[in-house]
């Protein structure tokens, strides 16, 4: 079968997706050792996208979600592939979006009933008095589409006005967009790769992320953090497994995922369970992106394994695809008769 992992040139996007070139070039390794012939092609103008289209691959492996364009709307590679009846792995644009958008997703699924942290969004100077923020103090500010932790370090945590007017200030110079601002939650935090075969089966593999204590005296997962690799993974306690795996589950279906996601949960000091985020194009660097490892400590497969199990659903696709086009030859050969 002829596949291409499609990526774009820019290097610098802040959204999620695999990771770096590296990171496709693993997953090209994988797709080989299934049997397939594949390449990773690096996508920068729209003749790019057009040569692929021309080439008519069977699938093609989204390594991210959209390709910016200069002057232009981006170009989300999920609608333009769908457009060309080209498949591709994992969700579609419509549901992408909850990925790019935090506060999207959480107001949706906050509407169907699943639990989400209390959230409001902030620009400078929109909250000139403490007395008028939603909520009181602790708060976690965050950019609403930034991935890897970006944005996100000790200073995310603020507990007085002054520091929450000085980290608006400072996302939104960075970012050009309202802030998240979040109600604090103290308790574990744990990511969950979820993966869906062609077939129906659900695989769900759920680690505990525990990030390093900093000279604060805080936990907290930010870029830097991710960046070094200091956080610890490790299994999920018998006490919290059900919950976590529970509201992730939950909230990958009622997003309307496709595939493959990761889901982003964090427990209170209760021990309650909230959606945090969504990562349905998630990192797959081997030996670091989260969702391979997961998928590694929760239920012992390896990344090969991974990348073999997330085309499943695609694949399925492909061929459903090609017994359809089958069935179509065949009556316009009986209709020409």
């Amino acid at each position: 079968m002829k596949i291409e992992i499609v990526t774009p040139k820019n290097k610098k996007l802040k959204e999620t997706g695999f990771g770096s070139l590296f990171a496709c070039d693993d997953v090209l390794a994988s797709i080989k050792n299934m049997g397939h012939s594949v390449l990773v092609t690096e996508c920068e103008i729209l003749e790019d996208l057009e040569n692929i289209v021309r080439r008519s691959p069977d699938l093609v492996v989204l390594a991210a979600k959209y390709m910016p364009v200069v002057g232009e709307d981006d170009v989300w590679f999920s609608e333009y592939f769908e457009r060309h009846h080209i498949v591709f792995s994992g969700s579609n644009r419509e549901t992408l979006k909850y990925d790019s958008d935090k506060v999207s997703a959480k107001e949706y699924l906050s509407g169907l009933g699943i639990k989400t942290a209390k959230y409001f969004t902030a620009v400078p100077d929109e909250y000139r008095f403490e007395s008028a923020l939603p909520f009181s103090f602790p708060l976690f500010l965050k950019p609403i589409d930034a991935a890897n932790g970006n944005g996100v370090d000790d200073k995310s945590f603020v507990e007085n006005f002054s520091d929450f007017e000085t980290k608006v200030s400072s996302l939104y110079t960075i970012y050009k967009q309202p802030v998240l601002v979040e109600e604090y939650l103290g308790g574990k935090e744990f990511t969950v790769a979820i993966i869906q075969s062609g077939s129906g089966e659900t695989i769900v593999s759920a680690i505990e992320v525990l990030p390093p204590e900093s000279s604060y005296g805080l936990k907290i997962l930010g870029a830097t953090v991710k960046t070094e690799d200091t956080e610890t993974l490790k299994e999920v306690g018998l006490h919290d497994i059900n919950s976590v795996k529970e509201i992730a589950l939950a909230s990958f279906q009622r997003l309307g995922a496709r595939g493959f996601g990761r889901i982003d949960i964090k427990m209170d000091v209760l021990g309650i369970c909230y959606f945090m985020e969504a990562n349905l194009i998630p990192g797959m660097n081997r030996g670091t992106s989260y969702f391979p490892m997961a998928c590694e400590i929760s239920n012992e497969i390896s990344y090969d394994e991974v990348v073999n199990l997330m085309l499943n659903e695609s694949l399925g696709r492909v061929e459903i695809k090609s017994q359809i086009n089958s069935v179509r030859s065949q009556r316009e050969a009986s209709c020409t008769v």
